[in-house]
């Protein structure tokens, strides 16, 4: 692909290793938090892992509040029941602590604490002219690498459509990435995530806006992902590969800041909202026709060629069959008659802009038909 210019400052110290959430505390002091905010879900509170990390803010004197109360796919009303949490609670430090919904609710609830508004008054990039809370993100999954990103993505709960309100303020100023956190993971949630992961270090690799740093981002994230979710297939509490799947997703993160996303993405989410699919999911069943279509273009096809020796589109609906995903959207219901209105809401998802072979509305309608 083409080596266009760019200007990358890291914003995110990443500390890896198993056990590293115990440092937790003394990073939250080094940083200035006296008074933390852990954003989570319930999910992760019922795990341990909340209780775990406000252990160590606390011997670290550091007092603590949880809003354990995230769901998936955050929309604007999570993020005001976390904003008032935040509030109650006058918050000086951020953690988002679970999978990518967590890290989103914890930077929209940033957004609007320290700025004011609504999250639709950050809808794009830029738009917060205060200074915001330093934060730390902690995944729990290996899936969205929001930890490494400085967009939230929050939809709205009257539109459902999904809102990408980026600010480089909202970056985490540490992403502590524990292998350890990812082994309780439900097979469904490991999938899922781990597909999504794959799916991003792919559609990273060969986007209109990507550069030379996304690109070596892009490739040892999706040889750590192959290879990790290969082996988590095979043995689900193979430590060595959650470790690769979670460095993996964040190196993918890292990738999207710099490259964006592509048609997968934007065929994903209306899955999501007319069908309720789940993200993974709906951007897994999609890929293969996404690397079919961009291939046509021989720069894309050289990329792929250069990820996998084979039939890549083929591989990946390999590894949806053996993760036992499915690999049909008429499995969700989906029928002819949805493909055109699919298509139109396809065409309106901000990342379909960077998609390396621009797309009209036939394009996303065969895209979807092919998936069928």
């Amino acid at each position: 692909m083409p080596f266009s210019p760019f200007d990358h400052q890291p914003r995110t110290r990443l500390i890896f290793g198993n056990g590293t959430l115990s440092q937790i505390g003394e990073l939250t002091r080094e940083l200035g938090g006296r008074r933390a905010l852990i954003v989570s879900d319930p999910g992760i509170v019922k795990a341990g892992y909340v209780t775990r990390a406000a252990s160590y803010l606390l011997a670290a004197g550091v007092l603590t509040r949880v809003f354990g109360e995230v769901r998936e796919n955050p929309n604007t009303e999570d993020v005001d029941r976390c904003v008032d949490a935040a509030r109650e609670f006058r918050a000086d430090f951020i953690i988002g602590l679970g999978g990518g919904s967590s890290m989103d609710t914890a930077k929209g609830c940033n957004f609007i604490y320290t700025n004011g508004g609504q999250m639709q008054d950050y809808w794009g990039t830029g738009k917060a002219t205060k200074p915001m809370l330093p934060m730390i993100a902690i995944p729990t999954t290996a899936g969205t690498g929001s930890e490494c990103q400085s967009y939230a993505l929050i939809s709205d709960a009257l539109t459902h459509v999904k809102m990408a309100c980026g600010d480089v303020k909202a970056a985490a100023k540490v992403a502590i990435l524990d292998p350890e956190l990812t082994v309780s993971q439900p097979h469904r949630v490991t999938v899922c995530t781990g597909v999504d992961a794959l799916s991003h270090s792919l559609e990273a690799a060969v986007t209109n806006k990507g550069n030379a740093y996304s690109t070596v981002f892009a490739r040892e994230s999706f040889r750590l992902c192959h290879e990790g979710f290969t082996r988590i297939l095979a043995e689900p509490k193979d430590l060595e590969a959650r470790g690769q799947m979670l460095l993996g997703a964040a190196y993918a993160g890292i990738a999207i800041e710099n490259s964006m996303l592509g048609a997968a993405h934007s065929c994903a989410n209306p899955l999501t909202a007319k069908f309720h699919v789940v993200h993974g999911e709906a951007v897994g069943v999609m890929l293969p026709h996404v690397i079919r279509f961009n291939a046509a273009l021989p720069e894309c096809a050289a990329v792929y060629a250069s990820y996998y020796a084979g039939d890549l589109a083929a591989r990946i609906q390999e590894l949806l069959a053996q993760a036992q995903m499915p690999v049909h959207i008429s499995h969700y219901g989906v029928t002819e008659a949805d493909l055109h209105p699919l298509a139109e809401m396809a065409m309106k998802q901000w990342t379909a802009q960077f998609n390396p072979r621009p797309l009209v509305l036939e394009d996303f309608a065969a895209l979807y038909r092919s998936a069928l």
